[in-house]
Parts: C-alpha cells; sequence; structure tokens
C-alpha cells in the first residue's frame, strides 16, 4: 500500500505543479492560462539589497528548499548538499559545508544547529556558527520538510507521514509518531512547530497533534478538516505548510478543506473557514493570509475567522505562501515576480522581477528584509526604501 501511495502522489503533484498545462495541451485554444500581470501605479520601492549564489537549482524538483536564520544570519541550500550561511546584512558568505547529499527537506534552525534532511531519509545537523558537522541521524523516508528544535530535540517530519524527535547533542532517536496514512495525498509535508513544552504538527490526515518534546505523550489533538467526497481524489485534506503559531493561537491550513485557528493549550477551535492551500499562512496587523488553490490570496480577520479581501488577480502563477514585509504583504510566483499587496485591500504597491527561473522556495522575513530563494539557486534580500 505505502509503495502504491508514493506512486500515486508523484503522479497527482506532476498534475499540480503542471499549471495551466492540465487544462489543455499548446495547441488548446481554450486552455486556460495564467493571469497577464496587471498594471499599477507603484506606492512603494522594494530594492534588492544583496544576492548569493547558494545552490544549483530546483528545477527537476517537486519539491523546494527554504532558508531559515538567525538573529545575524540567514542559513540555504542547494538539492546538490551545498549548506551557506550569509551576513543577514550584507549577504557576506559566513561559511560553506558541502555535505555532498541530495538534499529535499528546507533549512531548519534551533538551538544553535542548522538542519537540513535528504531524499536517502538522512538528518544532517551543523553547528551555526562554522558549518561543522554536530551528527547525522538515519530516519524512515525522503524528508521534505524543514527540521526544527528548541535545542533539546530536533524534530522532522517524512513522507511517509511519520514523526521524529532526536536528541538535539547526538541524533539519537528519543521517540516516534506515525499518523494516520491516507492512498493519496499531496506529495509535501507538514512541518513542526517545536517550542520548550510542545510539538505541534499537522499530518496528511488534516490532523493537528501537540506533543510533549520530552517523550511524545500526546497533549491534545485537532482536525482542521475532515475527508468529504467518493473518490481518494476529492478526499484528501493534508496539512503541507507549517502550523503559525502567534501568541497563544495556532493557525493552520489544509488542502481540500479548511483554514482555522486553534488555542494552543488545549487545542480548541476558535473559528474555521473554508479554504484550501499547500502553503503556510502568514500573519500581520490582526489578519491571517492565505495562498489559495488557483492562486488566489485571501485575508481573514485573524480573532473571527470573517474573511476581509480577496484577490485573484494573479490566477494560476503558482504562487508562494505569504509573507510580510515592513507594512506589506508579499507573494512571488513561477515567472519569477515578487508581488507587493496592501495588507488593508489587497491591492498591488509594488512589484519587483527577482528571477527569470521563478520562486518555489517560501519566503522568509528577518526583521525589515525579506529573503528570496529562486529556482536557480540564488539567495536575495529584499527591503522597502
Amino acid at each position: 500500500m505505502s509503495q502504491f501511495r508514493l506512486i500515486t502522489t508523484a503522479a497527482l503533484c506532476s498534475v499540480l505543479l503542471s499549471g495551466c498545462s492540465w487544462f489543455g495541451g499548446d495547441d488548446d485554444d481554450a486552455a486556460i492560462q495564467p493571469a497577464e500581470l496587471v498594471k499599477f501605479d507603484p506606492e512603494v520601492k522594494v530594492k534588492r539589497q544583496w544576492s548569493a549564489k547558494v545552490g544549483a537549482g530546483a528545477r527537476e524538483y517537486f519539491q523546494s528548499l527554504k532558508p531559515a536564520a538567525s538573529s545575524s544570519a540567514v542559513f540555504a541550500a542547494g538539492h546538490e548538499g551545498k549548506v551557506s550561511a550569509l551576513d543577514v546584512d550584507s549577504g557576506k558568505l559566513l561559511w560553506s559545508t558541502d555535505l555532498e547529499a541530495p538534499l529535499s527537506g528546507g533549512v531548519g534552525y534551533g538551538g544553535g544547529l542548522v538542519m537540513v534532511g535528504t531524499i536517502d531519509a538522512q538528518v544532517y545537523a551543523l553547528n551555526g556558527d562554522d558549518g561543522s558537522l554536530v551528527w547525522t541521524a538515519d530516519v524512515s523516508s525522503e524528508i521534505l520538510s524543514s527540521p526544527q528544535s528548541n535545542g533539546e530535540v530536533v524534530v522532522v517530519q517524512t513522507i511517509d507521514n511519520k514523526l521524529f524527535a532526536l536528541d538535539a547533542s547526538t541524533g539519537e532517536m528519543l521517540w516516534q509518531h506515525s499518523g494516520d496514512s491516507p492512498i493519496l495525498t499531496v506529495r509535501g509535508i507538514g512541518e513542526a512547530i517545536v517550542t520548550d513544552n510542545m510539538v505541534i504538527s499537522g499530518f496528511d490526515s488534516g490532523k493537528l497533534i501537540a506533543f510533549n518534546p520530552d517523550n511524545g505523550s500526546l497533549i491534545w489533538e485537532g482536525r482542521m478538516a475532515l475527508p468529504k467526497g467518493r473518490t481518494e481524489l476529492e478526499r484528501m485534506v493534508d496539512i503541507d505548510g507549517a502550523p503559525l503559531l502567534v501568541g497563544d493561537v495556532i493557525y493552520s491550513v489544509t488542502f481540500q478543506g479548511r483554514l482555522g485557528a486553534m488555542s494552543r493549550g488545549t487545542g480548541r477551535s476558535l473559528w474555521f473557514q473554508d479554504s484550501s492551500s499547500h502553503s503556510s499562512p502568514a500573519h500581520s496587523n490582526g489578519q491571517v493570509f492565505v495562498s489559495e488553490e488557483e492562486d488566489r490570496v485571501r485575508a481573514f480577520d485573524a480573532g473571527s475567522g470573517q474573511p476581509v479581501w480577496s484577490n485573484d488577480q494573479l490566477f494560476l502563477r503558482r504562487l508562494t505562501g505569504p509573507a510580510k514585509l515592513a507594512g506589506t504583504i508579499a507573494v512571488a510566483d513561477a515567472e519569477g515576480y515578487l508581488h507587493l499587496m496592501d495588507p488593508a485591500d489587497g491591492h498591488f504597491v509594488g512589484r519587483i522581477k527577482v528571477d527569470g527561473s521563478g520562486v518555489s522556495a517560501p519566503l522568509l522575513t528577518v526583521g525589515n528584509s525579506l529573503i528570496v530563494q529562486s529556482n536557480s539557486g540564488t539567495l536575495s534580500a529584499y527591503k522597502l526604501q
């Protein structure tokens, strides 16, 4: 059954990532095309602060690597195995380590460790100060998410819907959890939030589960969405983006399901709204933002869940999840454009071309900078002027 699941997942992913080509071939006059960029009068000026090559690119991979950051450095990786640290203000290279391994899980940072995962089910932990190898550990299968750590444990999810907790000092296995495994899922995996007293993670079943980080005991379990429909495709409700923790509230969204808010302490549901997304939500100024299926960007009131606005002018442009940048909301697309929107009503306020190779990795906000990793393996920092 697991082999069938992986095969069907890969097949579905190729459909999802094909964009408009799914709706018709080059000779099909009726094919649905991505939206043309609308013209507008810019209200803000976005400027590239620095850029650096950190990898060989991601065009041959369905998944993408995302960068991570400490207060002073940005950590990024390429699929061929190179992991780099750059100064967050200048982009100056601080160190670079070539693991010579096929990296597939995005970069995580916590407790002084820089962590990555591989297609071959290995976790690498590096010293955040100099890039030296601290330990490696084997898990059950391919890693598509970013390992996370609170300094005591390192938590990583695998494509077979398992969650592993490793000792942050040695990489020794502490505990694991096996999630329910639907027959068909989107190729992607949830990412954990790791605090001092809780590990919170989403699974392919649409469940959000909180664990004790010391021993893996269940603290609470909540369901973001219930599978609906008669076919396995219709019943997919994966949580593929990282949950978002804001104060004592957790926000999460599923594919073909719902966006919701839950209490961190008890898992009690606060509100739900119908939504569908593969990406993590973002939060700013009392609102939650989501890049939804078919690339519509929506804003919801963070307290009540009521819809605030919707922008569908980037239809089928294969958007990243949203991120905040100095009072604006940013998304990037498959043609390499970075779009800035007004969080009050969603209208465009700025735009800049990042890289012709496109952007698929999640955007990263660090202070007043936005870190963008393009599909060609170039890492760039942007600020508003």
